[in-house]
């Protein structure tokens, strides 16, 4: 006897009194829990507490690839949500999840796919868990990446069945494991092939009936971990140390969960959950959850973007793919499209450049290998589609050519004269320039609709961020083939409209300018970096100026004033420390000294070039410093945003935080500004229009802050 779906849950019954729960979210690709889930939770668990002839439980999902993805963050992301409604929320899920865990019979949840947050909370209330051989097997409790923690019994009872340090290590930093690993944690029973899922469950409830282990397993769940108070506390210390050092006191929620463990595992598990609870509610609806929260939602926009507005469009397929240029960025280019199984071809004029070239490549997939994150054999098998060449006639069959070789326009343009002899006529031609110009570039080109830009960010191998340039005359096919490409490798483009610096660069090269206009005004260089990295950058402006190159700051840095005149301050220090061969830290000295490897200490020598180019000695405050770093970049950002550049805001914001890693915490450039509330905005301006057009807010913000809005409206 079955009983009929109805919504996303599906109940009936296998032979020998086995119930078999069936989760199939209808219109979705991905199961969630929300209010409308949970009643269909209530009303199966009705029949399953009411029947007596059952033996045991099996609860699995019907989508392939999919367990549970977590919690419905539409419900929790609510701008109008209280305490109270998140204590309701939080406790409806937890009588749930208590009501599974206290059935009279063994159960045994699948996980053959995703199962991650209040997926795996679920997942914990049940006597045992099985993972299938799917390759999208992943299992987790991510919630500090939002700013939360687990909130229906996560920190509780991942803590009583792997033990409090793996389950701290797996909370607190959000992390995932595959089937094999949570295997060997003790968090799944077993690892099975995914066929063979339902046969091993049944097997297990008939096995554990007959030996009592289930109600064991119960028993270890319900009771305290045990910890002596010396364990406790050396544990809960070192941790805590280990996750002050990594968030830098500017996430509260890995402390949180950190605070939950500590107080809840030697309690019993009621006792645990009330704790959890405490430490839960607060972080519901906080600035950096919400913050963190909208960055989910816009991050799966980004995937889901095709990067044209008309639907109709559909990109034609790329079998192969042409880089030309074995530089760092080049072979970088290549190395990070074979990784993904895309054959590719990387062209140089020399066979030593190509070496060169190969040897990087290789040396990047060899660290993933070694890191774990790449098979020996994925290895063998990328490397294999890896073709070099030294003759430009081979790019013939080329579905899309990358061209990466130095930022030389008229080297750009001659290269694009000898290529298109060989090119078939629906290839696609993109440029790696961070700072030439699309538009003019194209005019050198035969068929300018299928030229644009595709702006890798370096390292390749880690930055997640595209910029695809859309030229003037670029058609809507190529910008759609540019970015589903961008995707197949694993990165998320945003596509921009052409002009100076593009997205990234424009806005980056306000917040580097305006640190040199300081330092010479007698600001102090570690000042500076300490404002910027206490806002949350991962760096300061002038070590980053170090690490990308004062050679390459100064060159994009002119394209980029240049263009923009009437906001660009005028200093000379970079002009001095270049022509003086202080390169940074690929020359060992340049801002900071590299001597021997360090990673940057004060160089005494710095003081004479600040002597030539100083405007004044003054001292700044860490307040004035903070403003004058991100405010020229907000007035950036809103003339990027009113010229079009980019389609909205989400595209500045993410644009930011995957190309320089603004802090994630603050949601984005324009996001921090709208927390801020534009009318703060403007005042904190005024102190500083003195300075010049830089500081003077944009008719966009003047109307937003009149209208009492934000950039998201």
């Amino acid at each position: 006897m079955s009983k009929p779906a109805i919504g996303a849950l599906q109940l009936d019954f296998l032979p020998d009194g086995v119930a078999r729960l069936t989760f199939d979210q209808p219109g979705s690709k991905a199961n969630t829990l929300g209010q409308v889930v949970f009643a269909e939770l209530e009303n199966a668990l009705k029949n399953l507490e009411s029947r007596k002839d059952l033996r045991g439980l099996i609860f699995g999902s019907a989508k392939p690839g999919m367990f549970i993805a977590g919690a419905d963050l539409k419900e929790l992301a609510s701008p109008n949500i209280t305490a109270e409604q998140t204590r309701q929320l939080v406790q409806r899920g937890l009588d749930i999840f208590g009501r599974f865990e206290n059935l009279p019979y063994p159960t045994v949840v699948l996980i053959d796919g995703a199962c991650m947050g209040g997926g795996l909370e679920l997942a914990l209330t049940f006597d045992y868990r099985l993972a299938g051989s799917h390759p999208k097997v992943e299992i987790g409790l991510p919630e500090v990446k939002i700013g939360l923690i687990p909130g229906w019994g996560g920190t509780q009872r991942l803590s009583r069945v792997i033990g409090p340090a793996p389950a701290i290590e797996l909370i607190c930093a959000g992390d995932s494991v595959n089937a094999q690993k949570s295997r060997e944690l003790g968090l799944c029973w077993d690892a099975v092939p995914s066929d063979q899922l339902e046969t091993e469950a049944v097997r297990l409830i008939s096995w554990s009936r007959e030996s009592g282990d289930w109600k064991l397993q119960r028993l270890r769940k319900r009771q305290p971990v045990g910890l002596s108070d010396d364990q406790l506390s050396f544990a809960f210390r070192v941790a805590r140390g280990a996750v002050e050092a990594k968030t830098k006191g500017q996430f509260p929620a890995p402390l949180a969960a950190l605070d939950a463990i500590a107080k809840g595992c030697n309690l019993p598990l009621k006792d645990g959950l009330r704790i959890e609870t405490e430490r839960f509610v607060p972080l519901v609806g906080s600035p950096i959850s919400r913050n963190l929260i909208a960055l989910f939602f816009m991050t799966q926009q980004l995937q889901k973007d095709t990067g044209v507005a008309d639907t109709k469009i559909q990109p034609r397929s790329v079998q192969q793919v042409g880089v030309i240029g074995a530089g760092i960025m080049g072979a970088s280019i290549a190395g990070a499209h074979i990784r993904r199984g895309v054959p590719t071809l990387l062209l140089d004029v020399s066979r030593e450049a190509l070496d060169k070239g190969l040897a990087a490549i290789t040396k990047v997939h060899a660290g993933r290998v070694e890191a774990g994150k790449l098979g020996q054999a994925d290895l063998l098998k990328a490397m294999s589609l890896l073709t070099t060449t030294t003759n430009l006639a081979l790019m013939a069959d080329r579905d899309v050519v990358i061209e990466a070789v130095v930022e030389n326009e008229q080297l750009k343009k001659d290269l694009y004269g000898e290529l298109q002899k060989h090119l078939h006529a629906d290839a696609i031609l993109a440029s790696n320039t961070s700072t030439i110009s699309i538009s003019r570039m194209a005019e050198s080109v035969k068929n300018p609709a299928n030229f644009a830009g595709m702006h890798f960010f370096n390292p390749v191998d880690r930055m997640q961020l595209v910029e695809v340039i859309r030229g003037d005359k670029t058609n809507d096919v190529t910008v759609a083939m540019l970015v589903a490409l961008a995707k197949r490798i694993g990165k998320s483009p945003i596509v921009v409209r052409d002009c100076p610096g593009f997205l990234v660069n424009r806005i980056l090269f306000q917040y580097l300018n305006e640190a040199m206009v300081m330092l010479e005004e007698g600001a102090d260089a570690r000042a500076l970096d300490k404002a910027a990295t206490t806002f949350g950058m991962p760096m300061g402006p002038i070590t980053l100026s170090d690490v990308v190159g004062l050679d390459t700051c100064l060159y994009a840095g002119q394209v980029v004033n240049t263009a923009f005149a009437e906001r660009a301050a005028s200093t000379g220090i970079l002009d001095e420390l270049v022509e003086a061969g202080r390169m940074g830290q690929k020359s060992g000295a340049g801002f900071y000294s590299y001597a021997k490897g360090s990673r940057g200490v004060d160089d005494p020598a710095l003081k004479a070039f600040l002597d030539r180019c100083g405007k004044g000695q003054r001292t700044h405050s860490q307040e004035e410093i903070t403003d004058r770093l991100f405010l020229p970049m907000l007035v950036e950002a809103s003339l990027v945003l009113a010229e079009g550049i980019v389609r909205e805001p989400a595209d500045v914001d993410m644009g930011l935080i995957l190309g320089i890693g603004f802090p994630t915490f603050r949601g984005g450039l324009l996001r921090w500004a709208d927390a801020i509330g534009l009318d703060k905005v403007l005042a904190s301006l005024a102190k500083y229009e003195r300075l010049g057009p830089r500081f003077r807010p944009t008719e966009q913000m003047r109307r937003f802050a009149a209208e009492k809005k934000g950039f998201y409206q």
